[in-house]
């Protein structure tokens, strides 16, 4: 049997077979039914949308699994579909100091696809999966259409810019039956994982409060500050603000620079999804009761729409205070060891040491108590498995696509992590406590803060 003969065969197995399932009324995500009909050396060919520079690091991770054909590329910025540094702006390279700029130049084993619309690369039948790093604006729309075009999808984090936005996600992945990996990859460490089953069973008891932080000392100048302007040769400025209002091109909102407009990204949805994701997944939790944060921009003279200096409390169901913290006007660690924190009744555990190992330091007795060490000191070094995160992130979507399984951090998981990053955001801008009805997702007897569940798309663009 000849090779386009093959995968045509596999493709129109794995449809009549979710078809049926579907009939049938078994859900083929998360459940044995469907086996693989992927032949043993036959590849899964992927299209990239979105080549900066997390799109590079991803591009290079999937490059290096041998079941892996690199089918096709998407950017809006002409030097990363060809992959030529020299193309690349100086006014960019200027302003970006050199940083998250990716130099390029990748061999690639056969033909490559280029596009500048990533309807087009979507529209591209022999690509099995997506992978998807765009600005956080850009997730939803692109993640819906690809599930949409009966592509798997691995999506980078924040999962989406609203949770609005997040659900239609979750949705288009069950109607279609589309493979979906976030990008959380401490979801596949292993630390981690052993973790979120002591925790709950008591290794440092009653935990209370869990914390982490984000600390990058920005200050004075931040990411500066840029006269509008026209944008850099190549780069399609109209098509980069999709569904958001067209507004004048500045150097330092893309590429990368993003991160500091509200209106395309945050601090909160860059790194505190991270964290919030690995706290609620190590306590059991699914979404906070309420929120509230406090912050702004005290010292860092900038261009930014977000805060340099922010404090969010999650208080979650079982009684514990969530405490993330983005601290850009000042440095030095805010933890005594690791990325988080977990405060227990018998002693704190520090996640993320050297690496992604952990440390206990037991506590003694306060007023009226005993005062010994209530549990042992104990350090767990970091498993050789835990070096790549992400390629290991990569490895389970590549092997859950075969297997038609759920992924580690499937779309329903990134949604609820990511609603946490949203939910602080909401909170700062109404400066607001606001009370979380989880089940039905909403904002309860907060009409200010409703309206920011959402926002309206510009034309033509739509969630499909």
């Amino acid at each position: 049997m000849g090779k386009k003969q093959k995968k045509t065969t596999r493709r129109n197995f794995l449809k009549n077979s979710t078809v049926a399932a579907a009939t049938l009324g078994l859900h083929t995500l998360g459940s044995p039914v469907i086996q693989s009909a992927w032949g043993a050396n036959e590849k899964i060919r992927v299209g990239f949308i979105g080549m900066g520079s997390r799109g590079t690091q991803l591009l290079r991770e999937f490059m290096k699994q041998d079941d892996v054909e690199i089918a096709a590329l998407c950017d809006v910025y002409k030097p990363y579909i060809t992959r030529d540094f020299s193309q690349v702006d100086q006014r960019l390279i200027k302003t970006l100091k050199g940083k998250k700029i990716p130099k390029m130049g990748e061999k690639f084993s056969g033909k490559v696809a280029r596009y500048k619309d990533f309807r087009r690369l979507l529209d591209q039948k022999d690509i099995d999966a997506v992978v998807i790093s765009t600005p956080d604006h850009w997730h939803a729309i692109q993640s819906i259409m690809a599930c949409q075009a009966g592509k798997d999808v691995y999506v980078e984090k924040p999962l989406s810019i609203t949770i609005h936005e997040g659900r239609k996600m979750v949705e288009a992945a069950e109607k279609y039956k589309r493979v979906v990996q976030v990008g959380l990859h401490r979801r596949s460490s292993e630390t981690y994982q052993q973790l979120a089953k002591d925790v709950p069973a008591g290794k440092i008891g009653k935990v209370t409060v869990a914390r982490a932080y984000r600390v990058s000392n920005l200050y004075p100048n931040g990411i500066g500050r840029c006269p509008d302007t026209n944008p850099p040769k190549g780069l399609d400025w109209d098509m980069w603000l999709g569904p958001r209002p067209m507004r004048p091109y500045k150097d330092n909102i893309t590429p990368y620079m993003f991160r500091w407009w509200r209106a395309y990204s945050s601090q909160m949805g860059n790194w505190g999804v991270h964290y919030c994701d690995a706290i609620r997944w190590v306590l059991g939790e699914q979404a906070p009761i309420s929120i509230s944060a406090h912050g702004g921009r005290f010292a860092v003279d900038d261009d930014r729409t977000i805060p340099d200096t922010m404090e969010v409390i999650f208080e979650l169901p079982s009684g514990v205070l969530l405490n993330f913290g983005q601290y850009e006007a000042s440095g030095g660690p805010a933890l005594i060891s690791g990325e988080i924190e977990f405060r227990g009744t018998l002693g704190n555990l520090y996640a993320g040491v050297g690496g992604s190992g952990y440390e206990i330091v037991p506590s003694k007795g306060g007023q009226f108590q005993q005062k010994e060490p209530r549990i042992e000191a104990e350090i767990n070094k970091a498993p050789t498995s835990n070096r790549n995160l992400t390629n290991a992130h990569i490895r389970d979507f590549l092997d859950c696509i075969k297997t038609r399984r759920r992924c580690r951090c499937d779309m329903e998981t990134g949604h609820r992590s990511t609603t946490f990053a949203h939910l602080g955001n909401i909170a700062l801008a109404t400066k607001s406590r606001i009370e979380w009805d989880a089940k039905n997702e909403r904002i309860v007897d907060n009409k200010e803060a409703s309206k920011l569940l959402h926002y309206e798309y510009r034309r033509p663009w739509t969630l499909g």
